[in-house]
């Protein structure tokens, strides 16, 4: 079971970016899939939104041991990688996430903080 995700976040492409969004985009997949076929990741999922009105556009979701994904986010590659995309998508943003038996230890955690303070 993974445990950690990372969660990669993006808005609409910039104006006049709109080709070099899709490229960028593309080279993300890719990579992604490169990883997963490495073991680096358990597995990824991207996802594009319908209009809305909010700021997030899509964003992928990105399975596997927490350390592998904190080693991940420092390489140069995918320093690289980000850099390119946030020169073509506005509000892109990656943050920690937590899952499967990542998410029952954050909780029970947050249970046993909230039994000793009272709440």
């Amino acid at each position: 079971m993974a445990k950690g995700a990372l969660f990669i976040g993006w808005g609409a492409a910039a104006r006049g970016r709109e080709q070099a969004s899709l490229a960028v985009f593309n080279e993300g997949v890719q990579y992604w899939t490169r990883l997963r076929q490495e073991g680096s990741i358990d597995s990824f999922e991207a996802v594009q939104l319908d209009p809305h009105g909010g700021d997030l556009a899509g964003f992928c979701l990105m399975k596997g041991e927490a350390e592998k994904l904190d080693q991940l986010r420092r390489s140069e590659e995918w320093l690289r990688l980000n850099a390119r995309a946030g020169m073509v998508v506005d509000n892109l943003g990656v943050v920690t996430a937590h899952v499967g038996e990542g998410l029952e230890r954050l909780f029970g955690q947050f249970g046993q903080a909230a039994g000793d303070l009272g709440g």
